[in-house]
């Protein structure tokens, strides 16, 4: 995950937690929702907006996987140093949901994933991960951070973002002014978002031969943007978001301050 401009919102006590899949369904024609469930999701403290993580899975024959207690510099290089033959995988993703459970039933985790086919080790877990399959996560917190001054809100993303943007929408709640433009490459996926009555959302449908965030950029120019009193947050494919940013900041006069970005993938890059 690249990261851009930020204020970034971390935990209190990032503590590695181990869990496992529960439920794997198809939401949409490009998403899959894995619930997590486990006694240690008790540690997990949920933030709401976009809170992401590290997501920690073993490769094929080497379920038990060692890992850092933390992502600092020097454990991360400790990290690299597992031949890359057991190395767990190391991906970020967002929180959909998060439920704390009873006395009776542990604490439950939502994660969307996109799945387009096997490129990329994530998806192709996801869309064969069955229940008692075994992960770790470690909370990063939070992105999304407008300044105090805000009084509208631009949101831009392609799919990767999608989950990010619908729990960003639940948290600001229907009294959010603004504009979402999301770009899917289904239709149907656009239903897994609903924004309150004076957000504005645009669902753009790419072509399969479109290059990613070619529709994303052209509604942002298209939008009457006020720059004073704006939050925008632009993610996803590395060009949507630095392109958004380099836009608002060169041509519309937004303040650096007031743009959050990060690439979370690059097109041409397998992997996501």
């Amino acid at each position: 995950m690249s990261k851009g401009v930020e204020r970034r919102i971390q935990p209190q006590e990032k503590t590695m937690i181990f869990t496992e899949v529960i439920r794997n369904e198809s939401i949409s024609p490009s998403f899959r929702r894995i619930t997590f469930a486990g006694e240690s999701l008790r540690n997990f403290t949920p933030l709401g907006f976009d809170q992401w993580f590290r997501l920690f899975l073993p490769l094929p024959g080497h379920e038990e996987m060692r890992l850092p207690k933390d992502l600092s510099l020097l454990s991360y290089a400790r990290f690299l140093t597992i031949p890359k033959r057991e190395r767990p995988m190391l991906r970020n993703y967002t929180v959909r949901a998060y439920r704390a459970g009873t006395a009776d039933s542990p604490p439950e985790l939502d994660v969307d994933f996109v799945v387009h086919g096997d490129e990329g080790f994530a998806s192709a877990w996801a869309q064969t991960a069955g229940p008692g399959a075994r992960v770790a996560i470690l909370d990063e917190g939070i992105l999304f951070a407008p300044p105090e001054d805000t009084r509208s809100v631009l949101i831009v993303s392609d799919e990767t973002g999608l989950p990010a943007i619908a729990g960003i929408i639940d948290s600001l709640g229907p009294a959010a002014v603004g504009d979402v433009v999301v770009e899917v490459p289904d239709a149907g996926d656009l239903a897994l978002l609903e924004s309150p009555p004076m957000l504005r959302l645009h669902g753009l449908v790419r072509g399969h031969d479109e290059k990613v965030g070619a529709l994303a950029a052209a509604r942002v120019r298209e939008l009457a943007i006020a720059p004073t009193g704006l939050y925008a947050f632009a993610i996803g494919e590395s060009g949507i978001a630095t392109g958004t940013r380099r836009f608002l900041v060169s041509e519309r006069e937004v303040p650096k301050t007031h743009v959050t970005f990060c690439g979370f993938w690059r097109e041409g890059h397998a992997g996501r």
